[in-house]
Parts: structure tokens; C-alpha cells; sequence
């Protein structure tokens, strides 16, 4: 199930909230989990036991951890939870990638090749398992207590709203909420929330998906040298401006429903197209895997305590470990590479060199660093890369233009508009205002009214457009 099908928007989540409302306070954790096992089972329900099996084993390691005075024992049980999380990931989504390469290499020594059996990737995978992590590890550092229940367990990784593509919530940001919302049962943050559910959905139907209907898909699956320049140069603009509405629209649907049940998600994107730098678009975007990665990856490698030499080391293998989190693919590996030396040339002499340069002019220069990155992250291979980027730079190219269509043209202005806008204050501020401030009613029957424009507009989109599933879903 997807937050911008029909059975979703229509039954699914009006039906969950009008319960959960009328639900005694005892009662609303197991409403949700139901709802959450429903939501996660309805496409694959095969998988829905892995988890439960996993989730089961990592509860009873995790107490175990708590309550051990011995570190050995602790770092033991640690070891084995992390063994069973990242073994099962690397199952579904590596091991056929680690075949191939080494069937390759066999192939090419003159041996027999290895044959794999390609396995269905369950849905949610990369993000599940990192909260699964964090709550391991959180509880080992001693940062939170692990929760007494097992149902209250199951339901902070299962819970529908973020299950599938974030925001990767750590277990200590969230461990309180599970079990007491009472602070956050305010009718303002349910408001804030359904605003920004409607804004969220409203950016993946009718931005992302018109980007990817009337151009983008057309452009990627075809072969690059039929593309004229200007095609390839406005579908890779097109695709930078659909992951972005179309990610980010569905982190704002993941944080509408949460506030609109109670709980308080961390935020996941601050306008990334305005950075002035790489470093600066990696606190911006995709904010809680930086946050994951820095706090159980980057600084126990050392952080910034080591060798300058060590400590650039660290950077770019955290950032081709984030690449082969998205996807088990030598292109994402590349993504990673590509990020992790534009954060390292950032301090070597990048942010120096730009210093004294007016804040549009670095603006333009990471949207376009980030733009060719988005290039390697939409190639399906290598090989399609390399044939694009060729015809990005017009080597040999005489292909006619393709024309966008209206629709398109009219989205993209919408995506522009939408990504720098933020550039001035007044923008910033009305977003801090719809998301985050106590309104008065005048303010609330006026987003109300807009926010119910924009969903049946955009259940209206859904109902008589092809569908189109959210990027992420892919990892």
C-alpha cells in the first residue's frame, strides 16, 4: 500500500484515524501496530514474518544487554544483534550483487560462472534495518532503556508512517513517544499535521509525478545517443527536481500522519537546494541518514579525533557505504564516491575559494555539482552513465529535440519556484509558522481550506493518472 493510492487516501487512513480518535488511550499502540502490520503486509505479506522473527530475537538480546554488568557479555550480544540485522540485509539486498562480481572475476580467470537466484527485496529493508540498529546500540550506550513491552518494540519499527522510506528515526528520539503521547495530543499538531500531510501529497502528485509522466521516464529509458543535448540536459533538470519534490513529499506525509497520531518526527529535508556547498546540501538533505551515519558509522571510525589523511579516509567510506545503502549497484558506489570527494575538496579548498562569492552564485554551484550527481544516481548502469554524460556535453550529437509537454513545462516552473523561494525570509517564516508555531483560528481555517483543496486535487490526479511509485520505495 502507498500513501498516494486511492485505497490509502480513501479508506485506509480515514478509517485508522477515525478509530484511533475514539480509541481509549490503552488501546491506541495496538490499533496502530494492527494498522501498521496491515499497511506493511497488504503488497508482500512474506515478509512480514522475517521482521516479526528478527524483531522477536533483537528484543530478547537487547534486554539482555541491558541487564548484563559484564562488558564482554554486552559487547557479545551487541556483535550477535548486529551480525543478524546487517547478515539479513546483506542477504536481500548484497548478496547478489557480491555474486556477480565475483562470478565475473572467476569468468574472466576461466572458470565456471555462479549462478544466483535473484530474491525479491522486502519492502523497506535499508530503513528498518538502521532503526533496528540504533535501538541495539542506543540501548548498549546507555542512552535510553530498551521498552518492557515486545508489542511496543514491534510497533516502533513497524510503524506505517515511516516504515518504508523514512525519516530514519533513532530509537532515543522516539522511545517516549511510543509509549506516552499524551503531551503531544494537541489540536494544533494535528492541524500542522494534516497541512503538511496535504503538502506532501500534493508534492509527489502533482509535481514529481507530472515530471515523471510528461518527460523524465521518457528520457531514462531511452537510449542516450538518440538524445539531443537539450533533451538530456532538461531530463536530468527534470529528475533533480522530481526525487527532490517527490522524497521530500513523502517525508512530509510520513510527519503529517505521525503528528496527526501523536508523535513528533525529526525533520528530513531544509530547502537543499539552497545550499552554498556539498557539506552544506548533506545537512540539508536527506537529514537523518547524515545523522545516522555520522553518529553509528563516521565517529566510531574516529571522527574528526584522527589524522587529517585518516580522517578524509573515514569521509569518503562513509559516503560510498551511503551509496551502496541506496542500492547494491557499482553506479551507486560511484554516487558515493562523487559525494564523499566533494565534502573532502569542501575543506581542502573549496569553501576557501568561494569565501568572498555573493551566496547566489555558490547556490548555483552546488545545485549543479548536486545536478551531475543525480545523473549517476538515475543511471541504471555504468555503461548508460557514461553514454549520457557524453551526450550532456554535445560530443557528437545531432539528435532532434524533444519537446516537452505543457504539463511539464508548467510542473517544473512549480518545482522552481517552490525550491529557491525559500531563498528569501518571508518564505522561511510562513514555513516555520504552517509547521511548528501555535496558529490563531483565522490562520487555521485558511490552511484548512487550502489544504483541502490540494488533496482533492490531488486525489483527483490519483484516481485518473497512471501510477507511479515513490522513488525511495527502491531501497
Amino acid at each position: 500500500m502507498e500513501f498516494h493510492s486511492s485505497i490509502f487516501l480513501t479508506l485506509f487512513l480515514p478509517m485508522l484515524l477515525g478509530l484511533y480518535f475514539l480509541a481509549d488511550k490503552k488501546y491506541k499502540n495496538k490499533l496502530l501496530l494492527g494498522a501498521s502490520i496491515l499497511f506493511y503486509s497488504w503488497g508482500e505479506p512474506r515478509f512480514f514474518f522475517t521482521i516479526l522473527l528478527t524483531t522477536l530475537i533483537d528484543f530478547y538480546l537487547v534486554h539482555k544487554i541491558y541487564n548484563s554488568s559484564r562488558n564482554n557479555q554486552r559487547k557479545l550480544l551487541l556483535v550477535i544483534s548486529l551480525s543478524i540485522n546487517l547478515g539479513l540485509l546483506f542477504y536481500y539486498k548484497y548478496c547478489g550483487f557480491f555474486v556477480e562480481n565475483v562470478s565475473a572475476l572467476i569468468s574472466a580467470a576461466g572458470f565456471k560462472e555462479i549462478k544466483w537466484v535473484e530474491l525479491a527485496l522486502p519492502i523497506g529493508i535499508s530503513f528498518y534495518t538502521f532503526e533496528t540498529i540504533t535501538y541495539v546500540v542506543d540501548v548498549y550506550r546507555k542512552i535510553h532503556k530498551p521498552l518492557d513491552s515486545f508489542l511496543d518494540y514491534l510497533l516502533y519499527i513497524l510503524l506505517f508512517p515511516k516504515l518504508v522510506a523514512g525519516p530514519i528515526i533513532r530509537y532515543h528520539e522516539i522511545a517516549d513517544q511510543i509509549t506516552d503521547r499524551t503531551n503531544n495530543d494537541t489540536v494544533d499538531l494535528k492541524l500542522s499535521g494534516f497541512y503538511r500531510f496535504c503538502i506532501g501529497l500534493a508534492k509527489k502528485v502533482l509535481i514529481a509525478n507530472a515530471l515523471s509522466q510528461y518527460y523524465v521516464d521518457d528520457v531514462f529509458h531511452t537510449n542516450p545517443e538518440l538524445l539531443s543535448t537539450s533533451t538530456a540536459w532538461i531530463g536530468l533538470l527534470g529528475f533533480t527536481f522530481q526525487i527532490y519534490f517527490d522524497f521530500s513529499g513523502y517525508c512530509d506525509i510520513a510527519i503529517g500522519i505521525g503528528n496527526m497520531l501523536g508523535f513528533k518526527f525529526p525533520e528530513n529535508f531544509n530547502n537543499p537546494y539552497l545550499s552554498i556547498s556539498i557539506s552544506d546540501f548533506w545537512r540539508r538533505w536527506h537529514i537523518t541518514l547524515g545523522n545516522w551515519m555520522k553518529n553509528y558509522l563516521y565517529i566510531p571510525l574516529g571522527g574528526n579525533r584522527v589524522s587529517l589523511q585518516r580522517m578524509y579516509f573515514n569521509l569518503c567510506l562513509v559516503f560510498i557505504l551511503s551509496g551502496l545503502w541506496h542500492k547494491a549497484s557499482w553506479n551507486f558506489v560511484v554516487w558515493g564516491c562523487f559525494h564523499g570527494l566533494f565534502i573532502i575538496s569542501d575543506r581542502l579548498f573549496l569553501d576557501s575559494m568561494t569565501k568572498n562569492w555573493h551566496r547566489v552564485f555558490k547556490i548555483l554551484l552546488t545545485f549543479f555539482i548536486t545536478t551531475m550527481g543525480w545523473l549517476i544516481f538515475a543511471s541504471v548502469d555504468l555503461r548508460f552513465l557514461a553514454r549520457y554524460f557524453t551526450v550532456l556535453m554535445g560530443f557528437d550529437n545531432n539528435q532532434p529535440f524533444k519537446m516537452p509537454e505543457l504539463e511539464f513545462c508548467l510542473s517544473l516552473g512549480v518545482a522552481l519556484f517552490f525550491s529557491f523561494i525559500g531563498y528569501f525570509n518571508f518564505w522561511q517564516h510562513l514555513q516555520q509558522k504552517i509547521y511548528f508555531e501555535k496558529l490563531r483560528n483565522r490562520y487555521h481555517m485558511l490552511f484548512c481550506f487550502i489544504s483541502l483543496v490540494l488533496f482533492f486535487i490531488s486525489l483527483s490526479y490519483v484516481t485518473t493518472s497512471g501510477f507511479s511509485p515513490f522513488i525511495y520505495f527502491r531501497f
